[in-house]
């Protein structure tokens, strides 16, 4: 239900006017004495930028020790650092030791005191062998964690683009990734590399889609998994084999998925690999479908072990006796953000279950427990990431989506509260591992303790119960880069949005706030992506909050409908729907940030989005009747003209699904003529920056430069950034600094102190 303006109390955001035809630049010229604020008390974008970044947190076998992949940008000697941290995950004093790693490359355990590092040699990948020692003292003296050997040589792959790696210590086998011709044939690869950069053109040729995927132009290779023996021998030396395995040859399956698949889309125990692909037969391009199999771990036929109608699958995981199975399915093919279930497959009886029918959240990463009778994951809740667990029931006597169970078998545990929790991986002795970020930190280890307790507690009652151990952080790798900053945790808000939904948000505020200090804060309004998306208790190092608390503003996130982790009827409340619903929300949410926050200056009122959130702000544009007010708004990688996009985008199926057919189809038409940015440019007035990133191809940069062009002819205060080397995201450590200045500087022009 759409609300009068009148009943938000909002007042009409009043437009820049021009001449139609302006003959002047229409840009600011006032900008080139603007500067970033910065110090050491400030969080600012360098400090961003150049702040380490820890990876996820994977332990080794025994669960004693844990590696954490680890970077870091210095602006000074223009090199991003990577390395690895090791700490131990027992009552042991031993301080954690980083392993540099200057030439990058990918680390995972091979046993319990040896790290293989996965390096680019010379025209190939090198894998050697780094061993960890961690010595007890029996005096007063601290344990010490030391990499006292040089690197060991194992070996090399025949390409350089191995990657996602899963050793299989009990079969001697390492699964990987790597991307091969049709032939499937991994050592003939850098042959035909050549032969294919030396033929004579550089044409690109095709007779289906996909044409491009996300940043890259689709070339004849794909991505298969393999498997190499590696294996121990009484001496404890390592060997290395030679024959590479391609486990999904003349399948015509490609695994891990593009354009994010990684060892999630993977996973190997007891001599076997489950692995997720796109159905082979659909065009990718506008299904989503993806199936789950089981191959043997030295090659073989797999075996399909889901069937019938569904969407996608994900986060194939198997037992530690590989008598079980388990992913996560989505129902409907097309709909990439449906929700998504735990689905069971006991391999012994071969039968498949649903487990989280009736549940109202989307699971994420899963793990089964050493014993195989539970299953652990990740699900987004309220904003928060969170980590449940469910005992795995009996299997029943056949194949059904919807079992009949007992309520603790359908009730997860929690055992966080949040903020963001990932990559879990269970232990002996009852515990749990798992990484963490939050509005004030990048990742961290933790350690969760107590599982034993809790698991034989599940086991004993039908009752349901609550988790009572212990959450223990075992690093703090970035805690002295960003001691002093005073970084804001944010403060969650509730609010009545459009048919009196209860909506969820955020407001961070700025360094020096006071209490009724009145209207002395500018104030910008952050739109999140997806739509299917959310602004969670997460670190990020792109759209940071805090950065844009600590240049001086009171921010403002808010959860529309569309937004994920509050229930799947708000999340597919957007479809069809795109300027609708949401922007009832964003109104009722603004207007109870400024009824509640007088210290706010609605007269100095920004906005900035990036992806759903630039069509938000090209949205808003064509609407002052929203009453929004905003004096400058910022547009990344937006959505211009919604029907165009339905035709240039390369996942088809999701412009599909949220328009209501394809561009030509009659309701999808209808949705676009309604909801279309570019219908409503005559109404546009207020100045705008649009970034753009070249190699965005699943919003093209000419929506950037459409958008631009109607503001330049409008004579609308305007300026277009272009990162031609850049996708959907910024991800240049140089570029990402030029993200922030171009932004900021562009707030500063119009509610900048100078404004006042």
């Amino acid at each position: 239900m759409r609300v009068p303006l009148a009943l938000l109390g909002l007042s009409a955001q009043a437009p820049f006017r021009a001449s139609h035809f302006p003959s002047r630049d229409v840009t600011p010229t006032t900008m080139s004495n603007f500067s970033l604020v910065a110090g050491a008390d400030v969080f600012a974008p360098k400090d961003l930028v150049q702040l380490g970044r820890p990876g996820t947190g994977v332990a080794s076998p025994a669960g004693d020790l844990v590696f954490v992949p680890y970077s870091k940008y210095s602006f000074e000697d223009k090199k991003n650092a990577k390395s690895i941290y090791i700490a131990p995950l027992s009552a042991s004093s031993a301080v954690p030791i980083e392993i540099p790693f200057p030439k990058g490359g990918e680390a995972f355990w091979l046993d319990g005191r040896t790290v293989a590092h996965a390096v680019e040699g010379d025209g190939k990948l090198d894998l050697y062998a780094i061993d960890i020692h961690l010595e007890t003292q029996v005096a007063d003296g601290p344990d010490v964690l030391s990499a006292p050997n040089p690197p060991t040589f194992l070996g090399s792959f025949p390409t350089t683009s191995a990657s996602n790696f899963r050793f299989s210590h009990k079969s001697g086998q390492l699964v990987f990734s790597d991307y091969v011709y049709p032939d499937g044939d991994l050592t003939t690869v850098k042959s035909q590399d050549e032969a294919y950069e030396n033929r004579g053109n550089n044409a690109l040729v095709y007779d289906k889609t996909y044409m491009r995927h996300w940043d890259t132009w689709v070339g004849p290779k794909s991505a298969s998994l393999f498997s190499v023996r590696l294996s121990q021998d009484p001496d404890h030396k390592w060997h290395f084999g030679s024959k590479f395995i391609n486990l999904l040859k003349d399948s015509n399956h490609s695994s891990p998925v593009e354009p994010f698949g990684g060892t999630d889309d993977f996973d190997v125990s007891a001599g076997r690999v489950i692995y997720t692909t796109k159905d082979p037969v659909l065009p990718d391009a506008w299904h989503t479908k993806q199936n789950v199999y089981i191959v043997d771990i030295l090659g073989g036929k797999p075996k399909e072990l889901t069937g019938g109608e569904h969407g996608a699958t994900h986060s194939p995981v198997l037992s530690p006796d590989g008598k079980k199975a388990a992913w996560l399915q989505l129902d409907e093919d097309g709909y990439e953000s449906d929700r998504a279930k735990i689905v069971i497959y006991d391999l012994a009886k071969n039968v498949r279950y649903t487990l989280t029918q009736g549940w109202d959240r989307s699971p994420d990463t899963l793990a089964f427990s050493k014993t195989g009778d539970f299953l652990y994951f990740t699900a987004g809740d309220e904003a928060k990431i969170k980590v449940f667990v469910l005992p795995l029931p009996p299997t029943p006597s056949e194949s059904t989506t919807n079992p009949k169970l007992a309520a603790k078998y359908v009730s997860p545990v929690a055992l966080t509260t949040g903020p963001a929790a990932s990559g879990l991986q269970t232990l002996y002795y009852g515990r749990l591992l798992i990484t963490q970020s939050s509005l004030v930190s990048p990742n961290d280890v933790f350690l969760v303790t107590g599982l034993n307790e809790l698991e034989a507690s599940i086991t004993a009652t039908d009752s349901l119960v609550a988790f009572g151990g212990e959450v223990k952080q075992i690093t703090r790798l970035t805690e002295d880069q960003l001691k002093g900053k005073s970084l804001s945790e944010g403060e969650s808000f509730w609010f009545k949005g459009a048919n009196d939904k209860d909506v969820q948000g955020w407001v961070l505020k700025p360094k020096g706030w006071n209490v009724n200090e009145e209207k002395k804060w500018p104030v910008v309004l952050l739109i999140h992506g997806g739509p299917q998306g959310a602004w969670e208790d997460q670190w990020s190092t792109r759209w940071n909050p805090n950065v844009f608390a600590q240049q001086g503003y009171f921010v403002v996130l808010i959860n529309p409908t569309g937004s994920t982790t509050f229930g799947q009827e708000l999340t597919d409340a957007i479809k069809e729907d795109w300027g609708g619903k949401p922007f009832v929300d964003l109104q009722m949410g603004w207007k109870y940030v400024l009824d509640t926050y007088p210290e706010v200056d609605a007269d100095r009122a920004v906005a900035a989005g990036a992806s759903w959130g630039g069509y938000a702000i090209n949205w808003i544009q064509g609407h002052p009747e929203f009453g929004f007010n905003f004096k400058a708004l910022v547009c990344h990688d937006g959505v211009f003209d919604s029907r165009y996009n339905g035709f240039s985008t390369d996942e088809l199926f999701f412009f599909n699904h949220e328009w209501g057919g394809r561009p030509w189809d009659e309701k999808s038409q209808a949705a676009s003529q309604k909801f279309n940015p570019s219908n409503f440019v005559d109404k546009w007035g207020t100045p705008q920056l649009i970034i753009h990133g070249s190699k965005d191809y699943r919003l093209p940069e000419t929506e950037g430069i459409g958008a631009f062009h109607a503001l330049q002819q409008l004579g609308i205060p305007s300026r277009l950034v272009i990162f031609p080397e850049e996708n959907h995201w910024v991800l240049n450590h140089g570029n990402s600094l030029k993200w922030h200045y171009e932004v900021f500087r562009w707030f500063d022009e119009f509610v900048g102190e100078k404004t006042v």
